[in-house]
């Protein structure tokens, strides 16, 4: 037995959750609300640093792809890995954090059929690096 991929669409925010045929008293934008709110812990940090770069290129309308070969595809086709980093983290520190990206060359994963390639090599065309730059004092980075 085999499921196909299942295509996302985008959302609004104002989808209501459905439990037994009814409607909820919430909705997914207050999901993003409680689940999204902390920017700086490495996993959100690094989509805060894809959504950035798409809206800097025009590409904000091609919607995210979890566990794509890279995170964004130019108006022109230059496919796109957007990595982060910064000094500051969401925990405790005793000290400024090292930033350092990297780029080894990966396995891509083919989401039509779930298996990787048995190449490895960069699977971007273009490399950019995100430091989220941020003051002390209130630790966010918009």
């Amino acid at each position: 037995m085999s499921f196909p991929k299942i295509i996302t669409t985008k959302k609004t925010g104002k989808e209501k959750f459905i439990f037994n045929g009814k409607e909820l008293d919430f909705d997914v934008g207050s999901f993003w609300a409680w689940s999204s709110s902390e920017l700086l812990g490495n996993a959100l940090r690094g989509v805060l640093a894809e959504y950035i770069v798409s809206k800097s290129i025009n590409c904000e309308e091609l919607l995210r792809e979890e566990w794509d070969a890279f995170d964004l595809v130019s108006p022109e086709g230059i496919t796109i890995e957007v990595k982060s980093s910064s000094y500051l983290q969401s925990w405790a520190q005793s000290k400024l954090s090292s930033v350092s990206f990297g780029i080894q060359p990966t396995s891509a994963l083919d989401l039509s059929t779930n298996k990787y390639s048995e190449v490895r090599k960069r699977q971007a065309d273009v490399y950019i690096f995100v430091c989220i730059l941020i003051k002390p004092r209130n630790g966010e980075p918009l």
